[in-house]
């Protein structure tokens, strides 16, 4: 994506790019998805983003950077896609969502509940019933199990191992979370909107680009719990045994792995 004013959102060093960060994870019963990017349906109709989101936000809309596309690439089909988790259902994570219609779609239950109702003026927005018209498998969940790190948190995940998990992280949506794994080198993290730049994890000066502050802050269902989960998590952060990166940092991207 390369947003209006988009020198104003990154530091220094500059980037060319913000990214749609897709988390592939694969299992004894296939792969996961966490969050899927824009999909194909989003490419052959891009009025399912809103005339607002490509205006201001401006995807490229390439196919290859597709999350199916690149799971083709890496050698499999749209059918070995069984599970997919959303961090939240925002326009720029679920337009993949149709790509891969057989797969189980777990969700935090408030944020599902918000996509549904789209009740204020900025949930009609970021949610695109169009992406999801193909009637997804949603399986819903509330918070059950023993914390993690001191967050609440959703353990058991139908037909997904036990070592990956929801943790809450709302502010940015009603809904927001973190997702958390055993990746077999410690915890990994795929924070999603809980924050948006890679210095905002930083454990002595915590910083953000001014417009990027200014965008989180607007895009936010509750700024002062946004606010307060991004602390905690830069918290996390500090032991040395996690790692945590968000959905748009191309920095962070690129080390982690593909950057969708």
């Amino acid at each position: 994506m390369c947003p209006v004013a988009f020198g104003l959102l990154q530091a220094q060093p500059p980037s060319n790019k913000m990214i749609c960060h897709v988390l592939v994870i694969e299992t004894d019963d296939g792969l996961v998805l966490v969050d899927t990017g824009f999909g194909r349906g989003d490419l052959d109709d891009p009025s399912r983003l809103g005339g607002m989101f490509t205006t201001f936000v401006k995807p490229a809309l390439d196919p290859a950077e597709t999350a199916l596309a690149q799971i083709q690439k890496l050698g499999f089909a749209a059918k070995d896609v069984r599970h997919i988790i959303p961090t939240h259902l925002d326009v720029d994570h679920a337009g993949g969502l149709s790509d891969f219609p057989d797969a189980k779609v777990h969700v935090y239950a408030p944020e599902l509940d918000a996509a549904r109702a789209r009740s204020t003026l900025l949930e009609k927005t970021r949610y695109r019933v169009k992406q999801w018209a193909h009637g997804p498998k949603w399986t819903t969940y509330a918070v059950q199990g023993e914390p993690w790190f001191g967050f609440e948190c959703v353990r058991q995940l139908e037909g997904l191992p036990p070592d990956i998990l929801l943790v809450p992280t709302i502010g940015h949506t009603r809904g927001h979370v973190a997702v958390a794994l055993d990746d077999g080198k410690g915890t990994l993290v795929h924070a999603g909107d809980a924050y948006f730049h890679r210095r905002e994890m930083d454990p002595e000066r915590p910083r953000c680009p001014f417009a990027l502050h200014l965008f989180q802050t607007t895009m936010a269902f509750d700024d002062v719990a946004r606010v307060r989960n991004r602390e905690r998590l830069r918290m996390v952060a500090r032991d040395e045994s996690v790692r945590i990166f968000c959905a748009h940092d191309p920095v962070e991207g690129d080390l982690y792995g593909i950057a969708l």
